[in-house]
């Protein structure tokens, strides 16, 4: 990830991470925030078809199920989904299907939208952001490498580790891909008197 120092004020608000990933949990520690994780552990289905109309609704039914319980505290919550030539990229169920993926997209340049929600009480915030990925074109023994080796990413790949040596260039915010869009979220924070910086 990007070497920046972040920080943060806020009013002593209580915030919580609807979610257990550990790319959102080490974004937001990044960034200095200091939170509590209770994952929603809903229903991730949805029926429908635009990727940024998904992300946003899982990302406000992962937040509004938590935030019912905790309405003295702000949740925040996200969802995010790779999307190549139209088509809807999961995480892999298997290497075999890893395989498949990271065949798809070798060379290839595709789409990451991410949703989120920010709830407070009756206050409710959804947003998304999408950034472009363009792949690097990997021979068939590098690409190999990476077979099964993220089981637990959309897309199968992490733009995150500096091992991972698919990704040629994106365009848009990088945090977007990993999991949190950083300038966005930061914009709708401030509504809740929170406020993210570089320092």
């Amino acid at each position: 990830m990007p070497k920046k120092q972040y920080s943060y004020t806020s009013s002593n608000k209580k915030i919580i991470l609807a979610s257990c990933s550990p790319r959102r949990i080490a974004l937001l520690k990044l960034w200095g925030l200091s939170f509590t994780i209770i994952p929603s552990n809903i229903n991730e289905s949805s029926n429908l078809k635009k990727p940024s109309f998904i992300v946003k609704e899982l990302a406000l039914k992962k937040a509004s199920s938590v935030a019912s319980h905790h309405e003295d505290s702000i949740v925040l919550a996200a969802d995010t989904v790779v999307v190549l030539n139209g088509k809807i990229i999961g995480k892999p169920k298997n290497k075999k299907e890893s395989k498949t993926i990271l065949k798809q997209l070798n060379g290839s340049t595709h789409k990451v939208y991410t949703g989120v929600c920010i709830v407070e009480g009756n206050k409710k915030v959804v947003f998304y952001d999408v950034s472009s990925v363009k792949m690097k074109k990997l021979p068939p023994k590098n690409l190999k490498l990476l077979f099964g080796k993220h089981m637990d990413k959309a897309g199968s790949y992490s733009v995150q580790d500096k091992k991972d040596f698919f990704v040629e260039k994106i365009f848009g915010d990088f945090f977007t891909v990993v999991g949190l869009p950083y300038i966005k979220l930061a914009q709708k924070l401030k509504n809740f008197d929170i406020y993210l910086k570089h320092l």
